[in-house]
Order: structure tokens, then C-alpha cells, then sequence
């Protein structure tokens, strides 16, 4: 009879568990639950995986737009550039322009005195390279329709003007933007302040030139 008695009680008792046991399983799947969301809402959040893949790819791109310099009059560029991004965040630059050197201000003094005193329409021929530097990436939606990638990048650099009033080296940077469409096609626009020295007349300065431009960029291979 002990026995028997002894059994019931832990039958009881194994059954009076049970229910808690299940109670805390339940409710430790719908922690795991939460916290998933949790961290999915997170990663959402932060930081996001490039559509939009640069590393290891050549970009060649061609652009026009305004040269403005301090000495000599504002006219308009064209330029090519080769970049390797070496990574996500990280390329290297090699770009050529063309431009001509034009002073009304130095015209205005040969009509008046009826003299030549040097040749100013002649071209100018920018020789630099470039580190590229992508600090900032995201996305933007055109009127509710279609979403491009977009990133924000700073350059520093130098090189050469190659012109009759430059002396010396140009050294260069500045900022610029690129908008991505597709896997191998991007809109650019860049800012450029290039400080060199020229000398115009008899004086000589150090001067800041102002590039700005718009243009294309294709990148290869088409599929990253």
C-alpha cells in the first residue's frame, strides 16, 4: 500500500510538471522569435549590401564641363579618366583633360596699347592621378518609380598643367558623386580645385582652378 501510494504521489507530481515544462518551451521560441526580428530590423537599419559591386572592376568614363581659373578667363574642359577600385571604398584614378587659356582682361590691354604681349589662346593639357576615396553609399527613388544607387566620394591627388603660363606641379582635390544604373553604367559629376602656380604679365601667384564636370562611366566586365 506504501507502495502504491508512493507511486500516485510521483505520477502526480510528473504530471503537475509537464504542463510548466511545455510553458517555458513555448515561451522560450517566442523569445528566439523576437529577437530575431529584432536583429533583422538592425541589419535593416544599418548597414546594407552594395547592389552595386566597384572591387576589382575598371571604370573608363568621359567628361565635359567648365575649367574656371584665377588668372585667366573660365572656358570649357573635356576629360578622360581610367579608375581600378582596388575595393568597395578604395580606387585609383589616371585622367587627361583639355582646355584653352583665354584672358579678356589681357585682350583689353593689346587693343588698347595696339601690342602682342603673349599668346593666350593657346591649349591647356592636365596630366593627374587620383585617390578615390568612397565614403558614403545609398539609394534614391526617381518620382516614386525606379531606384538608383548612389555614392559619395572625396579625391586627392596631383599631376601637371602643361600650359604657357603654368610653372611647376598642380595639386588637386575635391569631391564627387556617382549615380549607378544597371551593373555596369554610372552617371559622375566632380569638383576639382587644382592649386598650382602661374604667372601672367610678369607676376607670378599661386592660384586655385576650378574644374567641374559631368559625364559617363562604363565598367568592366559588365557583370561583377
Amino acid at each position: 500500500m506504501p507502495r502504491a501510494l508512493t507511486l500516485a504521489l510521483a505520477v502526480t507530481m510528473l504530471a503537475g510538471a509537464l504542463p510548466n515544462t511545455a510553458a517555458e518551451g513555448s515561451a522560450q521560441c517566442i523569445d528566439e522569435a523576437i529577437r530575431d526580428e529584432l536583429n533583422a530590423r538592425r541589419r535593416y537599419r544599418g548597414v546594407q549590401e552594395r547592389l552595386f559591386r566597384k572591387a576589382l572592376r575598371h571604370e573608363v568614363s568621359i567628361m565635359g564641363g567648365v575649367y574656371s581659373a584665377d588668372l585667366l578667363s573660365s572656358w570649357a574642359i573635356a576629360q578622360g579618366a581610367y579608375t581600378f577600385h582596388a575595393s568597395e571604398a578604395i580606387g585609383l584614378e589616371l585622367s587627361f583633360a583639355y582646355s584653352r587659356a583665354r584672358s579678356e582682361l589681357v585682350r583689353i590691354i593689346e587693343n588698347d596699347r595696339g601690342v602682342v604681349l603673349f599668346e593666350v589662346d593657346n591649349p591647356i593639357f592636365v596630366y593627374q592621378g587620383h585617390l578615390i576615396w568612397s565614403l558614403a553609399y545609398g539609394k534614391v527613388r526617381w518620382f516614386g518609380g525606379t531606384i538608383s544607387r548612389f555614392d559619395f566620394n572625396l579625391a586627392i591627388g596631383g599631376g601637371v598643367t602643361d600650359n604657357q603660363t603654368s610653372r611647376g606641379l598642380t595639386i588637386s582635390g575635391g569631391f564627387g558623386l556617382k549615380l549607378y544604373f544597371g551593373q555596369w553604367f554610372a552617371i559622375r559629376m566632380d569638383v576639382r580645385d587644382q592649386v598650382l602656380q602661374q604667372e601672367i604679365l610678369g607676376e607670378s601667384r599661386i592660384v586655385n582652378n576650378i574644374s567641374a564636370t559631368l559625364g559617363l562611366s562604363i565598367f568592366m566586365p559588365f557583370t561583377p
